[in-house]
């Protein structure tokens, strides 16, 4: 069973420890450090524009999602390699445009949660501490025991650990299983979970994209959506990519109360890796249909620079926030490039 506890004089951990929930990781050096390690048999270069920096105080941050993955902290215990993850479930207020504001729940003060990866057969410890307010919980896609399966409730003010193998490679997801369910999703508790394969994939300028909706009325209907938090982000602020540069672009569709979503990618094709379950490509396409928590991984490089959109081909989840651009720039270094 997961071991809960509350805080109190006689806790599992400090308070002070407990405090420090969320804090964490290994920051952005630590994870490229990580990552040159997990792909030590990877001698290619891989340049990456540099990107416009979010507002530290702004609950969602789409430019830092986009290439941050959270490696977590590794730890050797009785032989074996762990890697320990520390999510934190908390409440914050999101400004979804100049006037309207939505109360969240969010992971790490963050909506999405954070992109946590892994190996696969690395030993995956989450320390989650639940300060929502509600009883929480969360729930990993993958392959686990019954006891680490994140159904049962962590109150407010306490913690759980859950721990399991990484297993099987690919693109899965997390998130609150308390019910209701949807509204627990769709208030923010929720977020990308990789699993990399034992022999890594080519080199590639690697993106994530969470698509997600906002239900601010409560009706069952969502008035806004978004690609990393926040609605319209990368139709004001481009995604730049290099031209010819191999993408490799984690999709994850967590859109709540709308059946099912496609994405589509203006003035080209990518190849799909379904699930992220496989290292061929099952086909190639511009449009790709997914359902609830469906996610998937997309490859494609663009040979002309400019402005190319992205979107659901669904006008009014376009229209409504979920919209972006790449932009395209010239690739000077093409020698180090995929």
């Amino acid at each position: 069973m997961p071991n809960n506890f509350t805080l109190g004089k006689k806790e599992f951990w400090s308070r002070r420890q407990l405090l420090k929930l969320g804090l964490g990781s290994v920051g952005v050096a630590g994870a490229a450090a990580l990552w040159q390690t997990l792909n030590s048999q990877n001698k290619s270069i891989v340049r990456v524009p540099q990107v416009e920096m979010d507002a530290a105080d702004n609950v969602a941050q789409p430019m830092r999602m986009l290439r941050e993955f959270d490696y977590g902290t590794l730890k050797q215990e009785n032989g074996r390699t762990i890697r320990e993850f520390q999510l934190t479930a908390g409440t914050s207020v999101i400004q979804l445009n100049s006037a309207v504001s939505y109360n969240i729940w969010d992971l790490n003060g963050r909506i999405p949660g954070p992109t946590l990866r892994a190996k696969q057969g690395d030993r995956i410890r989450v320390l989650f501490h639940n300060q929502a307010g509600h009883s929480h919980s969360l729930h990993f896609h993958g392959v686990h025991p019954a006891e680490m399966d994140g159904v049962r409730p962590v109150s407010n003010n306490s913690a759980t650990i859950y721990e399991f193998d990484a297993e099987p490679y690919g693109v899965h997801l997390y998130h609150c299983h308390i019910e209701p369910v949807t509204r627990h999703i769709a208030k923010g508790l929720y977020g990308m979970f990789i699993i990399d394969p034992p022999t890594p994939r080519p080199p590639a300028d690697e993106i994530v994209l969470v698509m997600a909706g906002y239900d601010v009325d409560d009706n069952n209907h969502n008035d806004f959506y978004a690609f990393n938090g926040l609605p319209h982000h990368y139709m004001h602020n481009p995604i730049q990519i290099y031209q010819n540069q191999l993408i490799r672009l984690y999709v994850l569709n967590i859109i709540e109360y709308d059946p099912a979503v496609t994405f589509h990618l203006h003035a080209n094709f990518f190849d799909v890796y379904r699930y992220g379950m496989s290292m061929k490509a099952s086909e190639k396409t511009d449009v790709i249909t997914m359902g609830v928590a469906e996610r998937h991984i997309l490859e494609f490089a663009f040979r002309y620079p400019g402005k190319y959109m992205f979107h659901p081909h669904q006008d009014a989840i376009a229209e409504n926030g979920c919209m972006g651009q790449f932009e395209v720039v010239a690739n000077n270094n093409q020698n180090h490039s995929t």
